[in-house]
């Protein structure tokens, strides 16, 4: 992903590429030094500050906790998709943590139920990208993430793909034409 106001990299780790269509916000954790360097000098300079000052003082696993509530605040800033181009607002949240992966994770409400709590906590959009082969889902209707395996869709060329199948055949995508790779 880049900064869409920037063109600066912000790489993620994914452990599913098969959803980055369902993308449709960007979560980094309060302590990573990316934040404070975006807002410096900007109008949302002072929201994000007190917020990342408020997590600081919360323990990561409290913050990691499934029952502990989402929070968040909107950087002011957006990441562009490699895949599709779509851009995303960029929001630091309580529940990524900076030693997981990269520290910022590519939200998808649709897929991931602590997306989805926040993205329903902030009015964000619900992308459904791995239809249930059973019923027909419905982002506006779902009362959680849809985690299990299906049918992909609203993912271009991927369209009709089992998820699983989409997984070796996203990430050869992003290898093949230079923004991401495979590792374990």
């Amino acid at each position: 992903f880049t900064i869409a106001e920037t063109g600066r990299i912000l790489p993620i780790f994914t452990t599913r590429p098969d959803t980055i269509h369902g993308v449709t916000f960007m979560a980094i954790a309060p302590e990573h030094p990316l934040v404070a360097l975006l807002v410096s000098g900007t109008d949302r300079e002072a929201d994000v500050t007190a917020f990342v000052q408020r997590q600081l003082m919360t323990s990561a696993s409290e913050r990691a906790d499934d029952t502990t509530a989402k929070e968040g605040v909107f950087t002011g800033f957006h990441v562009r998709n490699p895949y599709n181009g779509e851009t995303s607002p960029l929001w630091v949240t309580n529940y990524v943590l900076m030693d997981y992966g990269t520290g910022v994770v590519m939200a998808v409400p649709a897929h991931d139920q602590r997306d989805f709590e926040f993205a329903r906590q902030y009015d964000l959009p619900i992308k459904v990208v791995i239809q249930n082969d059973d019923h027909s889902l419905d982002a506006s209707t779902m009362a959680e993430a849809y985690v299990d395996d299906g049918t992909i869709v609203n993912s271009a060329s991927f369209n009709g793909l089992t998820n699983r199948e989409a997984i070796g055949a996203m990430t050869q995508h992003a290898h093949d034409n230079g923004f991401g790779d495979c590792t374990v």
